[in-house]
């Protein structure tokens, strides 16, 4: 037993002087390092607000382990950039160490103040370098190249206790929300949103009761995480102007402030365009993407239009595109794709008249439709049900889910929808609506002249690329031709401003195309 533990002994005093060798001895580099790239482009970044995080892998290809006498950024301490190495954050590296065949990761953001700078067209490029340096070399360089815009910036304020603004979420509920009301002596006038520069909004921007938001055709709009707009009680809402063409420089875009491509087409960036009951919203030539609700429309008080949409685009909402509560809506030329639950969900009644739109819902998800029409809203208290009364005409409903439309009715109240000329997918593979007098497609005062998608491959709408929300139709869709003439000449232009066949138009928002022609 002795012997043994004497062999034991021996064994780790052999390991342990065998291991105290030299492979942990760095020697000075003599440049040589490969980059994951030659040069980082850090996307547009409005002015004050901090860029994402960005990766540059740093690889030591050679048999010895080597030292970086100094990693620095080209500008030193005054460059608006940020690195961390090895976890240690900084501008100028000292002897920072990389093992042979090994590499390392260095992180890169970077805030710019645009004020500091001077471009008369609103943005400009921020340059610096990484340096890499040696004993043998000029330095190795990893350029850097961001795109700072400048922005005009709409936010609560704060008071001298350090407390920031807050504001009533309507006139019937005074729970307090991170917001403000809008005020034309303020930031120029902050009921006029032009295309000057883009508008970036904090919390939610209230207009207020009597007040008017004109938003200009070309005005781009980003709300930050958790930020939207409220239209209050006898406010109006104006985006765009009907009397412009549809055309790219005309179309207003609102969405998230994250400018970088990875943010392009994420839902749940923002809020909400909330237009509550008693306000009035004209909406045309816009695109509105990446919101949780991207147009919330409640109330009508009475029958007059609430809220009017023509070339309407309304893509990757999390939960619903379209959601009205009782609302009075008009539409024409609408499209709406990729939300959660619904692309146009009209619940709590009301009262809807669509013409050639599209209704699509390609969202990652289970059971969402492209329409849902409901008669009720269940609150914590009660049920609440009001009358209901659709329209479609020319219009597609289709989506990857297998059914187009979906009815939710629990009231005794009208409920009255009529589809005319339509295109709507319905796939009831086991029966379950085959005695819902509402699914009646061969009720010719409810469908009258529409097609219906029984399967997958009968019928198909040939969108050119739906999951990337391009729903223009190639000329074999079974929406070519579908369409009611009358109704095309009450909208004689699609959503591009293409003119529609007045004899044979085509049903939902875009008259059809073969894909690729000029």
């Amino acid at each position: 037993m002795r012997y043994s533990l004497l062999l034991f002994f021996f064994g780790v005093f052999v390991l342990t002087f065998t291991s105290c060798r030299d492979d942990f001895e760095f020697e000075p580099s003599q440049g040589g390092l490969e980059f994951s790239r030659d040069t980082v482009y850090l996307d547009t970044v409005f002015t004050n607000i901090g860029s994402s995080t960005y990766t540059l892998k740093v690889y030591n290809r050679g048999d010895k382990d080597i030292n970086i006498p100094t990693l620095t950024l080209g500008q030193g301490e005054n460059s608006k950039y940020r690195l961390m190495v090895d976890g240690v954050p900084g501008r100028v590296f000292n002897n920072v160490e990389l093992m042979a065949h090994d590499s390392m990761f260095v992180f890169v953001e970077t805030t710019i103040n645009y004020d500091e700078f001077v471009n008369t067209e609103n943005t400009f490029l921020y340059t610096d370098q990484i340096e890499f340096h040696s004993t043998q070399m000029a330095p190795q360089k990893v350029e850097l190249v961001t795109l700072v815009q400048d922005a005009v910036f709409l936010y609560p304020q704060r008071n001298d206790e350090g407390m920031y603004e807050s504001i009533p979420v309507s006139e019937t509920d005074d729970t307090q929300i991170y917001g403000f009301n809008l005020n034309e002596d303020e930031n120029g006038n902050e009921l006029i949103w032009t295309d000057a520069k883009p508008y970036v909004v904090y919390g939610y921007a209230a207009v207020p009761n009597g007040k008017t938001l004109n938003v200009r055709k070309g005005a781009h709009i980003h709300f930050h995480e958790n930020s939207g707009l409220i239209v209050r009680n006898d406010a109006r809402l104006n985006i765009g102007n009907i009397n412009d063409p549809a055309t790219e420089e005309n179309t207003v875009i609102i969405e998230g402030d994250r400018l970088e491509p990875d943010f392009a087409d994420i839902p749940g960036q923002w809020g909400a365009l909330w237009l509550q009951e008693g306000s009035t919203s004209n909406i045309c030539n816009v695109i509105i993407k990446n919101s949780t609700v991207g147009i919330l429309a409640e109330g009508n008080n009475g029958t007059a239009i609430s809220l009017r949409l023509r070339n309407t685009q309304i893509y990757n909402s999390t939960n619903v595109g379209l959601l009205s509560r009782n609302s009075t809506i008009y539409g024409e030329n609408v499209v709406i794709n990729s939300a959660g639950q619904a692309a146009f969900a009209g619940t709590l009644g009301g009262i809807y008249q669509f013409r050639h739109c599209t209704f699509a819902n390609y969202f990652n998800s289970f059971n969402q439709v492209p329409v849902l029409l409901s008669d009720y809203l269940e609150t914590t208290d009660a049920i609440l049900v009001n009358s209901f009364n659709a329209s479609f005409e020319n219009c597609i409903m289709y989506g990857s889910s297998n059914f187009g439309i979906l009815f939710d009715r629990v009231g005794d109240l009208p409920f009255e929808y009529t589809f005319t000329n339509c295109f709507i997918k319905f796939i009831d593979n086991i029966n379950r609506f085959t005695n819902d007098p509402m699914y009646n497609f061969g009720d010719q005062s409810l469908y009258t002249g529409c097609t219906i998608a029984q399967n997958s491959t009968t019928y198909r709408p040939f969108f050119e690329d739906p999951n990337n929300n391009k729903l223009n139709i190639s000329d074999e869709s079974a929406a070519n031709a579908l369409g009611k003439p009358s109704v095309a000449t009450i909208v004689p232009f699609d959503i591009v401003q293409t003119q529609r066949n007045l004899t044979a138009p085509d049903a939902g928002a875009y008259e059809s195309a073969v894909f690729g022609e000029d």
